[in-house]
C-alpha cells in the first residue's frame, strides 16, 4: 500500500494559495503571491531536494499540475526540473482529456477520493507524493487517506487567501516525526497521521 505525503507551504494563519510567485494564482482578488520567496534558503532547498530523492510518483489536482507543467516541465536546467520530468504524475481531473501534455502523467477522472484510495491500495506505487493541490489533499483529509503532512510554515499572517485547512476537516491526530527551522524562520515540520 502507497503512502500518501502532502508537502504543503503554509503561512502562519494557513494560507497556501500562492507562494511562489506573483502571478501564480490571483483567483479571488488574492494579492499576496509570491509570499514564499522571501523564506527560501539553503536549509529548505536542503529538505527539498532529500524529499525529492526518494521513490515515488507524483499525486496532483489539474491546477497544480497545470502550474507545474508550465514552470518546470521541458527545463533541463536544474536537478528538480529532471526529477519532476522523469516522475509519474497522476492528475486528479475530470476535464483533462488524455494524452496529458507533460512526459509520464496519467489522469484519474472519476471519483477523486474512490481513485485516490484505489491507486493506494494497487501496489503500483510505494509512496505518492502530493505538492499544493488544496481542493485534493482537503478531500484526501477528510476521508484519512494522507498519511504524512509536510508543512513549511513561514512565520507570516497573510489575513485572507485559500486555507490549507477547511472548515469541515474531519479531527484526525498526527505526530511530529521531524522539525527543522531553517536561517528564515520557516519550521519545516513532519507529521505522520496516527496508525497509519
Amino acid at each position: 500500500m502507497a503512502t500518501i505525503t502532502a508537502v504543503e507551504n503554509v503561512s502562519l494563519d494557513g494560507v497556501m494559495q500562492a507562494p511562489g510567485r506573483p502571478d501564480e494564482d490571483s483567483r479571488n482578488g488574492f494579492a499576496h503571491g509570491g509570499w514564499g520567496q522571501a523564506y527560501s534558503d539553503e536549509v529548505a532547498m536542503r529538505v527539498a531536494a532529500r524529499g525529492m530523492a526518494g521513490e515515488g510518483a507524483l499525486l496532483l489536482g489539474r491546477y497544480t499540475y497545470e502550474l507545474l507543467h508550465d514552470s518546470w516541465g521541458g527545463r533541463d536546467d536544474n536537478p528538480f526540473s529532471a526529477r519532476l520530468e522523469a516522475s509519474r504524475k497522476y492528475v486528479v481531473s475530470r476535464t483533462l482529456t488524455e494524452p496529458l501534455a507533460w512526459a509520464n502523467s496519467t489522469r484519474l477522472g472519476g471519483d477523486p477520493v474512490d481513485d485516490v484510495r484505489a491507486l493506494k491500495v494497487s501496489g503500483r506505487e510505494n509512496r505518492l507524493v502530493i505538492l499544493g493541490s488544496g481542493v485534493l489533499v482537503r478531500a484526501l483529509l477528510a476521508a484519512k487517506l494522507v498519511d504524512v503532512l509536510q508543512l513549511s510554515i513561514a512565520p507570516l499572517l497573510l489575513g485572507s487567501g485559500v486555507r490549507l485547512f477547511a472548515d469541515e476537516s474531519v479531527r484526525t491526530p498526527f505526530t511530529v516525526t521531524d522539525s527543522v527551522t531553517t536561517t528564515t524562520g520557516v519550521v519545516i515540520a513532519t507529521y505522520e497521521r496516527a496508525g497509519s
